[in-house]
């Protein structure tokens, strides 16, 4: 680790662990106060490739939508030889993943106010070129404030042109939570997050995911069927108004899927 990223903090015990890296924590040597330390080695990541790519863009995407109250702050970044690390806002140990998985599944107003917040990253991201494009209940984090939820882990993320009109390109993102576009290979847009966010908010009120199946083969090709099935059993209590934003989230068309603007004015939405 560099000599400044030591002067400035002590580096605690690992707290995750990725295909690139180590996340620990750490305490500024000034303040007292904890952060999350992102260590990426660089020796995983060297060449060409798209995770490359992604990776070493990171940081920048990071300091270009900091500070947002959904998006997790980054505060430092420390390159050495062997390792880039990104000094990054503590939240809490659970992430939307390991509480659906603790609690079982949301009540709608639970749903809003999560999703409304992942929406509003969303917006935040497209309105300044940046689309995600990994979404998913592991990227999103409760802060110390438990009703406040985060977007994290922007390695896959990459910056696109709406004034252009150019598309984005490469097939990057986790199988369940994929838009059918990318899984198809063909030219995509920053409507690929808003997708994915519909999968999370039919898994907060479901349980399972919209599109599976029993191998990623099986699960891509759910996807790129886009056969959005609401099952009585699971869906009798929920309203028509989830599921209209539902299908308009996970509409296989991409021309009328809904914007992260357009589902922040959806009815579901504001009606509390």
């Amino acid at each position: 680790m560099t000599e400044a990223l030591k002067r400035e903090y002590q580096v605690c015990e690992e707290i995750g662990r990725g295909r690139f890296g180590t996340v620990f924590r750490c305490i500024s040597r000034i303040s007292g106060d904890s952060f999350a330390l992102k260590s990426i080695d660089k020796s995983l990541i060297s060449g060409d490739s798209l995770d490359s790519q992604c990776i070493l863009t990171e940081p920048k995407i990071l300091r270009f939508l900091s500070p947002h109250p959904h998006v997790v702050q980054v505060f430092s970044i420390h390159e050495d030889d062997s390792h880039l690390h990104i000094v990054l806002e503590l939240c809490s140990s659970q992430d939307l993943y390991r509480r659906i998985i603790d609690n079982g599944v949301f009540s709608e107003s639970e749903s809003r106010v999560v999703i409304t917040q992942v929406l509003q990253a969303i917006s935040h991201m497209h309105n300044l070129g940046i689309v995600h494009r990994d979404i998913k209940p592991d990227n999103i984090m409760f802060s110390s404030d438990e009703n406040l939820v985060k977007l994290t882990d922007f390695g896959s993320a990459d910056f696109f042109s709406k004034e252009s009109g150019e598309p984005v390109r490469g097939v990057v993102g986790t199988p369940y939570y994929v838009a059918p576009e990318v899984v198809a290979g063909i030219d995509y847009n920053e409507k690929v997050d808003v997708w994915s966010a519909g999968v999370v908010l039919y898994i907060m009120l479901a349980g399972f995911p919209p599109f599976y199946g029993d191998t990623v083969t099986d699960i891509f090709e759910a996807v790129l069927r886009g056969n959005l099935r609401f099952p009585t059993r699971v869906f009798k209590s929920v309203s028509s108004m989830a599921k209209d934003l539902l299908r308009r989230m996970l509409c296989k068309e991409v021309s009328r899927r809904f914007s992260a603007d357009q589902a922040l004015r959806h009815p579901w939405i504001t009606s509390e």
